[in-house]
């Protein structure tokens, strides 16, 4: 290769090095475009065609983006959308999905609430908020994460962002002195309205496992961890320990009752061919019974001979 190739092939390669460089720094800062692809959630494994469980078109009402209002916010959309996330689940998902999808070249910020703000407003979480984070940090939708976001949104918080819109369901959120948080956004012009997954919210998986605390206090316990750790006092765990004992006798009992049952289906045939064989009316009790009770062939030629005789002897005539 000559020294003239060379110092194009170094040159190039530079180019090239730096490039990926300002790509990464923009992507970091989040300057830079999203490609305009709508993001759909993971392929399970195992699957070889698309997936198809969400369809932007079937499944999830999206506003459709006006062009005008695209070319006029410019090559990126900057959509926020805030909440506190606890046991962060498909319904969470599903509204980021569609806020991500709301417009071709969308870069989604996601504001989680921290722990100080939620608990003074809506009450105890269950996980901290460096987990919450942290969930949000990696959904495949959210682009940008802010910490301990405000609980209202205000213009200033707004333009520190640089958000256009505020994506949320349109159920009024009330708080402390609002009817609806969000309001000033609608009428603004800045509110872009999500739909909420039905029959999931984090109250929802609160309200299941308060249904059911003694199971999976018994089955914590079965795993090692002590009463101390799930706040249980002497008596309920003793308690919980004996009623989980009974249960498995009576699991026992019921299995060695389908046990028997399903040896006695397999024997019962066999059981009712062997009593017919002996006691039936072709069994071998009867087959006897009629050998003894039953004439003879060779005594029957014997009488029929002995009277023949007796009507040819001379005292007949």
């Amino acid at each position: 290769m000559s020294a003239a190739a060379a110092a194009a092939a170094t040159g190039a390669g530079a180019a090239a090095s730096s490039a990926g460089s300002k790509r990464r720094r923009e992507s970091e800062n989040g300057k830079r475009p999203a490609t305009g692809q709508a993001k759909r959630p993971a392929v399970y494994q195992r699957s070889y065609e698309p997936a198809r469980l969400f369809s932007l078109e079937d499944e999830v009402a999206v506003t459709p983006a006006d062009p005008t209002t695209v070319k006029e916010l410019g090559p990126q959309v900057r959509i926020y959308a805030d909440g506190i996330f606890d046991m962060f689940h498909q319904g969470h998902a599903r509204a980021l999905m569609q806020a991500k999808n709301a417009y071709p070249n969308t870069y989604l910020i996601v504001g989680v609430c921290g722990d100080k703000t939620t608990h003074a407003l809506k009450g105890k979480t269950v996980m901290s908020e460096s987990e919450r984070y942290d969930s949000v940090r990696h959904c495949r939708y959210v682009d940008e994460v802010v910490p301990d976001a405000p609980w209202v949104i205000t213009p200033e918080f707004l333009e520190l962002h640089k958000i256009d819109f505020v994506a949320h369901d349109a159920i009024p959120y009330v708080s402390e002195g609002s009817e609806d948080v969000y309001k000033w956004l609608k009428d603004a012009g800045k509110f872009h309205a999500t739909q909420r997954t039905e029959g999931v919210s984090t109250s929802d998986l609160i309200t299941r496992i308060v249904r059911d605390y003694d199971e999976y206090v018994r089955r914590n316990l079965l795993r090692g961890y002590s009463r101390e750790d799930l706040n249980v006092s002497f008596i309920k765990e003793k308690r919980i320990k004996l009623k989980s004992t009974v249960d498995n006798i009576k699991k026992e009992m019921s299995e060695t009752k389908q046990n028997f049952m399903q040896r006695w289906q397999e024997t019962r045939q066999e059981l009712l061919k062997d009593f017919l064989g002996i006691f039936g009316a072709r069994g071998k009790i009867a087959q006897k019974l009629q050998s003894a009770f039953s004439p003879n062939p060779s005594d029957e030629e014997d009488y029929a001979n002995d009277e023949s005789d007796a009507g040819n002897s001379p005292t007949s005539a």
